[in-house]
């Protein structure tokens, strides 16, 4: 198996992969069954959902019966592993000590990163949310459009193994027939919500996950997916048929051992890996992309974290792909006498216009849910319907007070208790004991429903990270400062979330554990707490006003390429995880196409 050591890497590559997540999985995949010669960095250790995900384990069996700590924030079985907001030897600061002037930054520190345990919500950009600007006067346009991406959807869809419906909502598009998996079933609680929410308008449908409700058609994706490469049909084929359909029966945050979610441990890195063109080396903490005497980028610098020594290895190609934010580290450490301000800043936007997806919850308890006769609503670990953003045509006509939307997400049902999970008919965590108990688990479990709001914020020029003059991590790397700051949009939004969400509850014949407040800023998540990060890097059609162009190429550096979110010129109310991937399957084309012309 090509997971080598600092000792066995080759003279050179045709591409160095930095990051291992969804960006860097999917390029190198790209890249691979294609026949590039493809070496992955990644910073933190080997991981194999196949044989460490705790599928079956009972939070009876965990300290603290599975909750959360600082070390293991969301529970002591999620797959996260050397991560979270906080990694030892790995400091990050904020200028700001207010509440809502601070960024938080989740890093995973694992092969396949956050893919091994992000929520599998997989949602298209539509066409508004290519070109906002053009809607509203804000923020930035992208210089590429929904149908230059669609078909790209359209593949990693087919790969990964995406479930849901089309309903041709607006901005909310298709995919094409037969591209989609059937969801599964909703649960009581979500065809309450359903029932209740019609009247407010609000449209319930089916969630898009990525995983698989059936096992994927292994006759006939890897020819769409690969058309006229016999050797990529033949291996992904093969791929497709080691994969299970999901038993509706753990939480997919814990990893996958059977490879029915999309993790990039479990999809895209085993195929590559069977094509023979890949190297995979982990514990390998990028410290710099290198440049000859011309600017060209000749390679990057890692210390290996095993050791504590530094590498250098080279490359006609460099992708990043480490994640937004530790993408923009390194190009702001790249320095030279031909980039004193970092590598692909001459617009000097490094670093600037990052965004995270606005983020607000609410609950309550709901009496028709009481006393329901005992059920299994493990469902697919998360999930299975939610509302997309509905008021399209009342926010372009200035009705609502802010100028972006949100699409809403449920948690119902009766899945498996842990920690500090409430029995009590106030959701307060205060539980009785004894035969009451009992008797109250049975009547009030399952009966809470809560909501989520999540939104899009509007890029600002004081939202945005930069080499912070002083510190450093354990192995000598300058980190990053955040400046953060939210919009007048955002907490607006963020009302106007709290209030739905209340009247929904109420829609629903239950009651809400307290009042919306009026004043979004204090109901607002603080910015990267809902860990879907972007911008620093931002695509656009002009060198002066962005970092790459519309391939996701540096202006600057040619062989230079962000394949990760940190070139979303905006940041709409969709999860961001399908995106990536389809920006840099797109990306990687367009390597491959400019390496055979010679131009790389």
């Amino acid at each position: 198996m090509p997971l080598i050591d600092s000792g066995s890497t080759a003279k050179s590559y045709d591409v160095i992969v930095v990051g291992s997540g969804a960006a860097g999985g999917q390029t190198a995949y790209t890249l691979t069954m294609e026949g590039a010669r493809v070496l992955m960095l990644e910073a933190g250790r080997n991981y194999d959902p196949r044989t460490e995900s705790p599928m079956f384990n009972t939070p009876d069996t965990a300290p603290l019966r599975g909750s959360g700590t600082p070390e293991k924030y969301f529970g002591y079985f999620d797959a996260t592993v050397g991560g979270g907001w906080t990694v030892p030897g790995e400091p990050y600061t904020n200028v700001s000590t207010e509440k809502n002037r601070k960024f938080t930054w989740w890093r995973s520190r694992m092969l396949g990163g956050r893919t091994n345990h992000w929520g599998r919500i997989s949602l298209r950009n539509g066409p508004y949310d290519f070109k906002p600007r053009s809607r509203d006067g804000l923020g930035f346009d992208w210089p590429i459009s929904y149908e230059d991406v669609s078909p790209y959807y359209d593949k990693v869809e087919m790969l990964v193994g995406v479930y849901g419906t089309n309903e041709g909502l607006e901005n909310t598009p298709n995919s094409p027939e037969g591209v989609l998996l059937p969801p599964p079933r909703a649960r009581i609680g979500e065809l309450l919500a359903r029932q209740r929410g019609r009247p407010l308008g609000i449209p319930v449908i089916a969630a898009h996950r990525a995983v698989l409700s059936r096992p994927l058609d292994s006759k006939n994706l890897p020819a769409k997916i690969h058309p006229g490469n016999a050797k990529a049909q033949r291996i992904l084929a093969e791929d497709m048929q080691n994969r299970a359909a999901c038993f509706w029966a753990t939480d997919c945050g814990r990893g996958c051992a059977i490879r029915a979610n999309y993790q990039s441990t479990t999809v895209h890195i085993p195929p590559a890996l069977a094509t023979g063109n890949l190297d995979i080396l982990t514990q390998a903490m990028v410290r710099e992309v290198t440049v000859d005497a011309a600017g060209k980028a000749t390679g990057v610098t890692y210390i290996d974290k095993t050791t504590g020594t530094e590498h250098h290895v080279s490359a006609r190609v460099v992708v990043l792909g480490a994640g937004a934010c530790e993408s923009v580290r390194i190009l702001l450490n790249s320095k030279s006498a031909l980039f004193p301000n970092g590598l692909a800043n001459s617009s000097g936007l490094v670093g600037k216009y990052i965004m995270d997806t606005v983020g607000a919850s609410w609950n309550g308890q709901i009496p028709l849910l009481e006393s329901l006769p005992p059920h299994n609503e493990d469902g697919a670990g998360g999930g299975h319907v939610y509302a997309p953003w509905w008021l399209y045509k009342e926010q372009r006509a200035g009705k609502l007070g802010f100028a972006r939307g949100y699409h809403v997400e449920f948690g119902t049902g009766k899945t498996m208790p842990q920690g500090f999970s409430s029995f009590g008919p106030n959701a307060d965590g205060n539980t009785s004991y004894g035969r009451r108990l009992r008797e109250e688990a049975r009547r009030y479990y399952g009966s809470y429903v809560g909501f989520t709001g999540r939104g899009e914020m509007i890029p600002n020029a004081d939202s945005f990270c930069e080499i912070d003059p002083k510190a450093v991590d354990k192995w000598g790397i300058p980190v990053l400062r955040f400046t953060w700051k939210w919009s007048d949009h955002e907490f607006k939004q963020v009302a106007h979330m709290q209030r739905t969400f209340a009247d929904w509850i109420a829609a629903m014949g239950g009651t809400s554990k307290g009042t919306p407040s009026p004043d979004g800023s204090k109901a607002i998540e603080p910015g990267g707490a809902i860990i879907h990060e972007v911008g620093g890097t931002i695509m656009g059609d002009k060198a002066s006003s962005s970092v790459t162009n519309s391939w996701s190429q540096t202006w600057d550096v040619p062989n230079v390429f962000v394949a990760d979110g940190g070139v979303f010129a905006s940041n709409a109310d969709k999860n961001p995880t399908l995106t990536i991937m389809a920006l840099a399957w797109r990306t990687a084309d367009r390597i491959l196409d400019q390496m055979r012309q010679g131009n790389l």
